[in-house]
């Protein structure tokens, strides 16, 4: 019923963008997620490592779960996403493979199988490898997280601002410098922007997870938890939610150089102004070619852009309709975004001055903590936002200017993309439901303690007294253990293993 009502009000080709869309918003999630928590496992462990304090271990071993979810659900999403490229983009794969398949190559060589190498120490390694080995462990799964994001924002970008390539006789993209294609003019602030996207997600979520713990009554016991979480997540919110509008304002700048339709939709601006205004709130109309019940600031988004107040702003008249990207979603997926980020900035004024106040831990501190709650799930829907603005706004172009959309779609009936999509939805939904209510549980059971650090000496409890007997050919059953440890062993040769 629901796939008849969409091939009949849906083509081919809308139905494969939805598709595509929503396993990318439920893929991007749990890479952000895990790159954050990666790099601040690290940062946990380096900080039990360096003071002792079983606390820090406490929540390493807590969180690196949550941890195993996350990259395990992005990982499996990322299959899936990967595999439209053959059924619903092929003739896409096709054009731009040359560029775009060795920079995916890489990410696997380079990030992929460094974090599959090492995940399995960091994960289950605890206490059966030396502590430094842990940790390092850890360090280069948080590396890999990083490199994973180099190759994949190295790729998208291309898309964004192609170059460094040739198009042949064929209609295929071929390299011609392979740094100019990494390096494209857009990559340096998106790769800034995404990673510092996801630091500051997760450190909104580990926040808002501490604040509850020091709230609730039934985490009492996991007060001091709370304390090393909302205190590591204040840091960055007070200096990395200030940064990361500075990181935006030079990729704003960027973006109008290079994808100025995209600018224009983000702003809803329609005509050329100079001193263009900060447009709070319209309704877009992109078949009139104008917006409904403007609330605008003159000449702020003029001086935003421009850097002066009659600074010229192009709209999006210069270009022809089929050229326009979507309005409505990139002007209020932009305004979502930077909502978001305005309120997380604010977070931080108000983290940095309970900090002055000595008051950041205190349960009294109510509306603070309430505050810091309430933003957990806030850096999510920032992110999704963002990339909302990024991909619809480059629309209709899978590579701006060079591919469009429509040119990219494999030839297939809208009845198979809408009966894919409608089991990609049930599949999902059950699938990452499970994952996310087993987080929901683990952050509600809280840290287990951590008695005796002591007792994490490698190798000492990875075989019992009696599998060593066996070993050995010892069919002692232990009655003499006590007098024969000051005898001398038995010269015969037995391989070792006593």
């Amino acid at each position: 019923m629901f796939a008849t009502f969409m091939i009949d009000q849906l083509d081919a080709l809308m139905l494969a963008r939805i598709q595509f869309a929503f396993v990318i918003s439920f893929h991007i999630v749990f890479p952000a997620f895990s790159i954050g928590l990666a790099s601040w496992l690290a940062v946990l462990e380096y900080r039990w490592l360096k003071t002792g304090e079983p606390i820090y271990a406490e929540v390493y071993k807590h969180f690196v779960k949550v941890f195993a979810v996350v990259f395990g659900m992005g990982v499996v999403s990322g299959v899936v996403m990967s595999y439209q490229f053959g059924t619903n983009w092929a003739v896409f794969s096709d054009k731009a493979g040359n560029v775009l398949g060795p920079l995916l190559a890489y990410e696997v060589l380079t990030a992929f199988f460094l974090e599959a190498s090492f995940l399995g120490i960091m994960l289950f390694g605890w206490g059966r490898v030396s502590k430094r080995m842990h940790f390092a462990s850890t360090v280069i799964v948080a590396i890999g997280t990083l490199i994973s994001g180099f190759w994949i924002l190295a790729a998208n970008s291309f898309m964004q601002t192609p170059q460094g390539f040739m198009v042949g006789a064929d209609g295929l993209l071929y390299p011609t410098n392979w740094l100019e294609i990494i390096f494209n003019p857009s990559f340096p602030y998106r790769y800034a922007h995404m990673m510092t996207a996801a630091f500051l997600t997760t450190a909104f979520v580990i926040g808002g997870v501490g604040a509850y713990y020091i709230q609730s009554k039934k985490h009492a016991k996991h007060r001091q938890h709370g304390r090393v979480m909302l205190g590591m997540a204040m840091i960055m919110a007070i200096f990395v939610a200030p940064a990361q509008v500075l990181i935006g304002d030079m990729h704003g700048l960027n973006t109008l150089e290079h994808q100025p339709a995209k600018v224009a939709a983000m702003e809803g601006l329609w005509e050329n102004e100079r001193g263009a205004p900060l447009i709070l709130f319209a309704i877009p109309d992109q078949e009139a070619q104008k917006n409904h019940y403007e609330v605008k600031i003159p000449y702020v988004s003029g001086l935003i852009l421009t850097h002066s107040l009659d600074g010229e702003v192009k709209g999006l008249k210069n270009w022809a309709p089929e050229d326009q990207p979507y309005v409505p979603i990139v002007f209020w997926s932009f305004r979502v975004m930077v909502s978001i980020g305005s309120l997380m900035v604010l977070v931080g004024l108000f983290s940095l001055y309970k900090y002055f106040k000595k008051q950041q831990f205190n349960p009294e501190s109510k509306w603070f903590h309430r505050a810091w709650m309430m933003m957990t799930p806030l850096g999510f829907v920032a992110l999704l936002a963002g990339w909302f603005v990024t991909e619809t706004g480059r629309q209709p172009w899978t590579v701006y200017g060079v591919i469009r959309t429509a040119e990219s779609m494999s030839p297939v009936a809208a009845q198979q993309v809408a009966t894919t999509l409608i089991g990609f939805i049930v599949l999902y939904i059950f699938v990452f439901g499970a994952g996310s209510f087993y987080i929901l549980r683990l952050i509600a059971q809280g840290p287990k303690p951590y008695e005796d650090p002591a007792a994490d000496n490698f190798y000492e409890h990875s075989i019992t007294e009696g599998q060593g007997r066996t070993l050995s050919g010892d069919t002692d059953t232990g009655e003499k253990t006590k007098q024969d440890l000051d005898t001398p062993a038995n010269d015969k040769d037995d391989g070792g293993l006593r």
